[in-house]
């Protein structure tokens, strides 16, 4: 990593704040740092990296933003009014908070991109994007997208905060909590998308997952909360087991089957660091969270497949069942309850349960291969390959199949 990119990875979203703290428009912000980081690509290799590179890269754009307002003002014959307006005040619908409430521009930024006025996926790209500095391409290939399109999206997002008005702030005190779920949820989602792709070529896109993370934790540094820390340990600890995950030739490792010695043993002592210094979550979402860092932290703490207490963790599961109910849970803790009781026992709790997509009939059908019925588990493991939109995880469910023929 060269040093340009080390400060646009790391001080990307403060740089983002602290200029959009000062002009306001997210529009030029973006495209002056832009600029700025284009032209540093090209003199730092001749003139040497700046003692401060990050200093330079808001000099460079904070020049490019003025040169901009100059040559808007001169087009509207009102130079002089126009750049004291810049310079001096806000626009109307910003920055409506006086600093009591939030004193980080960078937060400030992470809440401005978790506004409830944005749709998820816009969210989330404009959290990667804006937070952490991540390219538009870089973004679209993470979700799966044409670049054009993730462009589009991003600036969708964008130009909703400006048509909406939504401030560079915080509005109330009370909002505050709902704001910081907000982003942690939104990271949650672009974790989930990169630990689990729903469709596509990869099993699992690493960086994604990695960001998640990362974006998880710049919030939670700027204004810790149980519900990021819960959120935090629980991705940790399920992004530990990564490289354990997939084979050399590319295909899925099971749980059981793999290499312990693979795991990031460091980050699960970290995420369980975390996660004990924690109380239970006082909201759904914060205990789910916990719930669900407790159930990993049961899978990353056995030293082997058949030390792993499944009793805990069906008790977790029917705990989590209960703080937030789902067709997804139900079938996660299927599966617990059938490796603690028994393949019947996880086949009971599926019943009447509706569940859009392969995971259920794949689940199902592996339960009742499990308890002798080859011929019905035959079957719904067919129909799971038929729904399965995930190539590696379909070639998984096939050679599967092929060995119940």
């Amino acid at each position: 990593m060269t040093p340009l990119e080390r400060v646009v990875r790391e001080e990307w979203g403060r740089l983002v704040a602290l200029l959009l703290a000062q002009f306001r428009r997210l529009d030029l912000v973006e495209d002056a740092l832009a600029e700025a980081v284009a032209t540093a690509h090209t003199r730092w290799p001749e003139d040497g990296e700046p003692d401060n590179p990050s200093a330079w890269l808001v000099t460079a754009a904070r020049r490019r933003i003025l040169d901009r307002l100059r040559a808007e003002s001169m087009a509207a014959r009102k130079e002089p009014l126009l750049l004291v307006e810049a310079a001096r005040q806000p626009p109307e619908g910003v920055m409506v908070d006086d600093g009591s409430v939030v004193d980080d521009d960078l937060l400030r930024l992470v809440l401005m991109c978790a506004h409830p006025a944005l749709p998820a996926e816009g969210a989330a790209a404009l959290s990667l994007r804006l937070v952490m500095g991540i390219s538009t391409a870089d973004v679209a290939r993470l979700f799966l997208v044409p670049e054009p399109t993730m462009a589009a999206r991003i600036t969708r997002a964008k130009r909703k905060i400006v048509t909406a008005g939504i401030p560079f702030s915080v509005p109330a005190v009370d909002a505050l909590p709902a704001r910081l779920d907000t982003v942690a949820h939104t990271a949650y989602l672009a974790f989930t998308a990169g630990y689990a792709p729903g469709s596509g070529p990869d099993l699992l896109r690493v960086e994604l997952a990695g960001e998640a993370i990362r974006l998880a934790r710049v919030t939670h540094a700027l204004r810790p909360t149980d519900t990021l820390a819960h959120l935090i340990a629980l991705m940790t600890l399920q992004h530990s087991r990564r490289d354990a995950r997939v084979a050399p030739d590319g295909s899925l490792v099971l749980l059981p089957d793999q290499d312990r010695g693979r795991w990031h043993h460091d980050e699960i002592s970290e995420a369980l660091a975390l996660l004990d210094a924690t109380v239970p979550g006082a909201t759904p979402l914060s205990e789910s969270f916990r719930l669900q860092a407790r159930i990993a932290a049961e899978h990353a703490t056995a030293v082997s497949p058949e030390a792993t207490r499944w009793d805990r963790i069906a008790s977790l599961y029917a705990v989590l069942e209960r703080v937030s109910p789902s067709p997804a849970v139900r079938v996660a803790r299927a599966v617990a309850v059938a490796e603690a009781d028994g393949p019947r026992a996880g086949l009971a709790l599926l019943d009447g349960v509706d569940l859009p997509g392969h995971r259920l009939p794949a689940v199902r059908g592996e339960l009742l291969a499990r308890s002798g019925d080859r011929v019905e588990a035959r079957e719904q493991i067919s129909r799971s390959i038929t729904l399965c939109d995930n190539e590696i995880e379909r070639a998984h469910l096939s050679r599967r199949l092929a060995e119940l023929s």
